[in-house]
């Protein structure tokens, strides 16, 4: 979860995943959809995707017990080089260096190393951080040492204006400052326009619903073809992007990967949906009491909370694992 995303917001979800999944076998016996509604709002979905396969892989092939070493942790899927050696020395005492963002530029700046020019320069200079962070790794304590490489990376040595005086490498650091990088890919900036359409639930066993049960939100399935978020649930999109003012519902910023979205949302009304929208996918209206289960764009998620449409998460709430699954 920390990985491309911040520990202000991983906190509370990784408290919740681990409640719901607090074993290997639970995770592997769950539902994909299961697994992504916890997911959901954290982004990069693919994480969650290959956590799921990983875990099925170690219930089926390993007895439910993850491999010791950084070599077996990357042969399970979805697992690179980071992962494998974050686990490995830190929950199993492995002499491996975890080499992410934050240790390249510690290395770069205290061996005096600038961003490398074109591929094989920067494939070259990786090669370099990544022996030089073997060399340094204490054998006696590595999961320690990893740790504090990285804290030492975010707290301290920052890209900008970094922390030199209070750094406890000072001495030992050529460049004392920042290091020329090579220059970050500007963000784009998109467009977007989508559908908020809500209508009284259906009358069901002769029971009429309550609360946030009593109203449904029309929602669109992301089809399992999609390159970004497939399977995930979402607003329709509108034809028209550009929404008249009066009918603005509200406007968000959002942001996926390098991609900056102006988002326009509307009110729809339920006999508007098809003149108003374009259809992308499998639609259904779902009652507001059971989207917080639901595998949800970080948009979507954003936009209903917003609106106030969104209930409190609570582990109740959760779809139940599949029948027979280690819940202990």
């Amino acid at each position: 979860m920390l990985q491309q995303t911040r520990v202000a917001v991983v906190v509370d979800r990784y408290q919740d995943f681990l409640a719901r999944f607090p074993t290997i076998v639970s995770l592997s016996q769950a539902l994909e959809e299961t697994v992504l509604a916890l997911w959901s709002g954290l982004g990069y979905y693919r994480r969650a995707r290959m956590l799921h396969k990983t875990a099925q892989f170690v219930a089926h092939h390993c007895q439910g017990k993850l491999p010791a070493t950084a070599a077996e942790l990357r042969a399970l899927p979805g697992i690179g080089p980071y992962t494998a050696a974050a686990v490995a020395s830190i929950a199993y005492g492995e002499q491996v260096p975890v080499v992410d963002g934050n240790v390249e530029r510690v290395i770069c700046r205290m061996a005096g190393w600038e961003a490398g020019s074109g591929a094989s320069g920067r494939t070259a200079l990786r090669r370099r951080i990544q022996a030089m962070a073997a060399e340094l790794v204490d054998p006696s304590r590595p999961g320690d040492w990893n740790q504090a490489m990285m804290e030492l990376g975010a707290v301290v040595c920052l890209p900008r204006h970094p922390r030199c005086a209070t750094c406890p490498a000072e001495r030992d650091c050529v460049t004392r400052g920042e290091h020329k990088t090579a220059p970050r890919p500007p963000m784009q900036s998109c467009e977007a326009a989508h559908a908020l359409s809500v209508r009284s639930a259906r009358k069901r066993a002769g029971k009429a619903p309550r609360g946030l049960a009593s109203r449904e939100v029309l929602l669109e399935q992301r089809p399992k073809s999609a390159s970004v978020m497939p399977g995930m649930w979402e607003l329709p999109a509108l034809r028209d992007p550009k929404v008249p003012e009066k009918e603005l519902r509200m406007s968000v910023r959002h942001s996926i990967m390098r991609v900056s979205y102006y988002v326009r949302i509307r009110t729809v009304f339920e006999d508007d949906v098809s003149k108003l929208t374009v259809r992308g996918g499998r639609r259904r209206w779902v009652p507001l009491s059971l989207t917080r289960t639901m595998p949800l764009t970080g948009l979507t998620r954003k936009v209903l909370s917003r609106a106030h449409l969104l209930p409190a998460m609570s582990l109740n709430m959760i779809a139940p694992a599949r029948r027979g699954a280690d819940a202990s």
